[in-house]
């Protein structure tokens, strides 16, 4: 028999790939390239990486009852976090660092609905 903790961290993980499959279909629509799927660098994590018209989009997934609860459950930590995933990524690519980006937000509700927010944070 499977313990709740466990049982609701395997529902959220699956909720939490839900969500992003959503997302990645958005961007996709919108002709956007996945070029990484939560890409892991030694400062963090990122969920999703696209590419349209040589420019990048780092995009942070949030999925929960409704779009501001979901909005609201990045914090400044982890934008720190993904900044610095973000700026290890871009050392991968041709140009570095002068690679045009742009950290966006994809938020999924409880119907499963979304929303993207584009330059969602700004990064210092």
């Amino acid at each position: 028999m499977m313990n709740t903790r466990h049982h609701r961290g395997r529902s959220n993980y699956h909720a939490g790939l839900a969500a992003e499959t959503c997302i990645e279909r958005a961007y996709a629509r919108d002709g956007h390239e996945l070029i990484a799927r939560r890409w892991r660098g030694q400062g963090g994590e990122i969920d999703l990486v696209f590419r349209k018209d040589d420019v990048l989009a780092f995009v942070e997934v949030k999925q929960a009852g409704d779009f501001d609860r979901a909005a609201e459950s990045l914090r400044p930590a982890q934008m720190r976090r993904i900044a610095m995933a973000a700026e290890e990524f871009l050392g991968t690519q041709p140009a570095g660092s002068l690679t045009e980006c742009r950290f966006d937000l994809g938020l999924v509700n409880r119907a499963g609905a979304h929303q993207i927010i584009e330059n969602a944070f700004a990064v210092h």
